[in-house]
């Protein structure tokens, strides 16, 4: 291995890598956070953001870009995160239909306690069922029980239930 490849590997091989967020671009990202909050418990992080400028646009490639939004704690997380980061840009582009096999990303998943009650839960907070409860037994795991859902921007959420063995 010459000197540069050798270099290459230690620098990726000793450095730190921390899953940081998740992000979801809103119509209105107070609605959603809220959602989010309600249905999932997932808590505020300060501050709030209301972000602009050239250095905005040129790490995004949004011309003249300038957002407002949120991160929120998920679940199980400390305030070091991973987040789920909700932002609402002035100028959104609003040309993709959100399924479940479209390419690109795909959902979030929430582990639950009860299915049935969080599926009535965000259909109450204004989201929506895409599919119906489905169960499967996974080797070695457990029986996996799921459901797709969105939340109230269409947004698709993966709702499980793990029966462990």
């Amino acid at each position: 291995m010459n000197e540069a490849k050798k270099e290459e590997y230690t620098l990726r091989q000793t450095s730190q890598i921390k899953f940081a967020h998740i992000n979801i671009i809103a119509r209105d990202f107070q609605k959603l956070a809220d959602f989010y909050n309600k249905v999932f418990n997932c808590e505020i992080v300060s501050p709030e953001r209301n972000l602009s400028g050239d250095w905005l646009s040129k790490g995004t490639g949004v011309e003249h870009a300038k957002l407002k939004g949120v991160h929120l704690k998920l679940p199980c997380c400390n305030n070091n995160g991973p987040t789920l980061e909700i932002h609402q840009y002035e100028n959104i582009l609003d040309n993709y239909l959100a399924v479940v096999n479209r390419k690109g990303f795909g959902h979030i998943a929430f582990e639950v306690e009860d299915l049935i009650s969080k599926v009535n839960e965000v259909v109450s907070y204004g989201g929506d069922k895409i599919g119906e409860v489905s169960n499967i037994q996974i080797e070695g795991v457990g029986i996996l029980n799921f459901i797709c859902v969105t939340d109230p921007e269409r947004n698709i959420i993966e709702l499980q239930h793990w029966d462990k063995k």
